[in-house]
């Protein structure tokens, strides 16, 4: 029989499963393939064609492209439903214009986005409607004080009575709103002394969290966000999904002769040698937390060159 949400949520319900996604662009397709691999794998399983990933996962979880897997799937969306909006995306969304260039402005628009969000998701489905059938947190940052916001829909949280009724679309469009590609979404939030105040926030893998597993295993086991899920062999999985890597070798002779693009990558790789130490102190961290909290615990990444 299928779980409801409130039993999803229910930490007497066990063990509980939780999925995590990577950002990464367009390489979202890529977590997209190892979802179908599991989703066909659970619908044999089950023995039943319909069977979804919300129906086996208790909380999934994403950061910017992996924010709009979550929330597809956690609204019970097949992986074949999400691939086609990934087609549709690459060919509407990642189309510059001309009079788009410059510095200051973004490089894509931010309204086919919303479009399409609109279109699958529901343009009034909030975080807390009933159409998300199972825990759901969407990982984004939020620019004008720059802390990281994980926010998502347990009823018991701290700030669930504000957080449940912000948009679902709008927090997803505010996690893939990367810096410089497009503009920050704004949202109206409560502040700690009751005011309602306009936030701007931008894609969550500009925080610490483009991997979300640590603030995942945080958010349900930790108290104050409502979860409070027992870890431990036999009660909690963690399945993390990455969108691999690519890097670039540049031939010895170019690098010589390449003057102020050298430079330019100087910059990014001491930007990006920066970015890796950070990550590959978090990943360790998450890893050493997954394993002594989960007990069980998968993490799949395809690296390139």
């Amino acid at each position: 029989m299928l779980l409801t949400k409130q039993q999803h949520l229910d930490p007497n319900v066990r063990p509980k499963r939780i999925l995590l996604l990577d950002g990464g662009g367009i390489r979202g397709i890529l977590t997209l393939e190892y979802l179908s691999a599991i989703e066909n794998m659970l619908r044999k399983r089950s023995g039943r064609d319909d069977f979804l990933l919300c129906d086996y996962f208790d909380l999934i979880g994403g950061t910017s492209t992996g924010s709009i897997v979550a929330a597809g799937l956690a609204c019970g969306m097949s992986v074949d439903r999400l691939k086609q909006l990934y087609r549709d995306l690459g060919k509407t969304v990642f189309v510059s214009k001309i009079y788009r260039k410059g510095i200051l402005v973004p490089k894509f628009p931010s309204e086919p986005v919303q479009k399409a969000l609109d279109a699958q998701l529901g343009a009034e489905t909030t975080l807390d409607g009933d159409r998300i059938r199972t825990g759901l947190m969407i990982m984004a940052k939020r620019l004008d004080t720059g802390g990281p916001w994980p926010l998502h829909n347990h009823p018991n949280a701290r700030y669930a009575q504000q957080d449940g009724k912000l948009l679902l679309t709008q927090v997803v469009r505010a996690s893939t709103a990367a810096p410089t590609y497009f503009e920050p979404q704004t949202i109206e939030i409560s502040s700690r002394d009751g005011r309602v105040v306009k936030g701007a926030f931008v894609d969550g893998g500009v925080s610490p969290f483009n991997d979300p597993a640590l603030q995942l295993l945080m958010l349900a086991v930790l108290e104050g966000h409502g979860f409070r899920w027992q870890a431990g062999k036999d009660k909690l999985l963690l399945i993390s999904l990455g969108t691999g890597t690519l890097q670039e070798d540049i031939h010895v002779g170019r690098a010589r002769k390449d003057g102020g693009g050298g430079a330019r990558r100087a910059l990014a790789g001491i930007a990006d040698g920066r970015l890796c130490a950070a990550e590959s102190l978090h990943a360790a961290v998450a890893d050493t937390l997954r394993y002594a909290m989960a007990d069980r615990s998968c993490r799949a990444d395809h690296g390139g060159r």
